[in-house]
């Protein structure tokens, strides 16, 4: 988020915190999951989105009417964290929906984080994501609009029940509901915000074979020192990278492929 609304969600994300710091991991989910179901409400109605957003009310305007309609539908602390998010002001009505979606990634993280289930959490997230970008037909019917998001929802929860933690069958079951980014996108931003919450970056790394535990362990090392950051990595076999490894980080790649040196001779060799 840019100007104003950067500011608004610093101080949005700092209120979560400070009510996180007062609960157990099962009242911050909780407060994850009132987050979501008040996304829900705010995404399918316009009239309370833009009053919540009125460059023009009161700030005791938009802090009353959220704990008019929220107050005794969630926990306490979701009204305190929404009175704070009424509160500031807004870029766009996008931004603060947006950012009402996101504290509730945030407070699973941080619910996770609790339990010492957050590497478990980026671990699941990202396998899953890998399962349906393999598997279209199960892309497909996660993502199909024709369908009511309530019955892909509960397609999702029934694949990943006992198979996965709760937090990440409750994200999964978000990432397919969000109607700001695509599933896998979502998916990966919401393994960023368990990578930032444990203040290291996210490496994805493609190899012809598996990489051994030693291999992984010596790695992470490596782009930890080169980055300056815990590095936590995501491990692909991809057999088109003939042999060596492929490291993603952001926007930037670090081939060391045999494809790699191979694409690179051909360009050479053309020029």
């Amino acid at each position: 988020m840019r100007g104003v609304s950067a500011d608004s969600w610093a101080a949005s994300v700092a209120e979560l915190d400070q009510q996180a710091e007062s609960g157990d991991a099962v009242q911050v989910g909780q407060l994850g999951s009132d987050m979501f179901a008040v996304h829900d409400v705010l995404t399918v109605e316009p009239s309370l989105r833009r009053a919540l957003t009125d460059p023009s009310a009161p700030t005791e305007a938009k802090t009353g009417l959220v704990s008019g309609v929220f107050s005794g539908k969630v926990a306490e602390q979701t009204v305190t964290v929404l009175e704070t998010v009424a509160g500031q002001r807004w870029s766009s009505t996008s931004d603060f929906v947006s950012t009402v979606e996101q504290l509730g990634v945030m407070a699973y993280v941080i619910a996770a984080d609790q339990e010492g289930q957050l590497s478990a959490l980026e671990d699941d997230l990202f396998r899953f994501g890998r399962v349906v970008s393999a598997n279209p037909a199960l892309r497909d019917a996660l993502t199909n609009k024709q369908v009511a998001v309530g019955h892909r929802q509960e397609l999702v929860t029934d694949l990943l029940r006992d198979k996965v933690s709760a937090p990440a069958v409750r994200l999964v079951v978000q990432a397919v509901a969000s109607r700001h980014q695509s599933l896998e996108m979502a998916l990966e931003e919401y393994q960023k915000v368990a990578a930032d919450r444990q203040a290291r970056v996210v490496a994805l790394v493609r190899s012809a074979v598996e990489l051994t535990d030693d291999e992984r362990t010596r790695l992470a090392a490596a782009l930890g020192q080169l980055y300056g950051r815990d590095i936590h990595l995501n491990t692909v076999v991809d057999p088109d990278v003939l042999g060596g490894i492929k490291v993603q980080i952001g926007d930037e790649v670090i081939d060391g492929t045999v494809a790699g040196r191979l694409d690179d001779a051909r360009r050479r060799i053309a020029g």
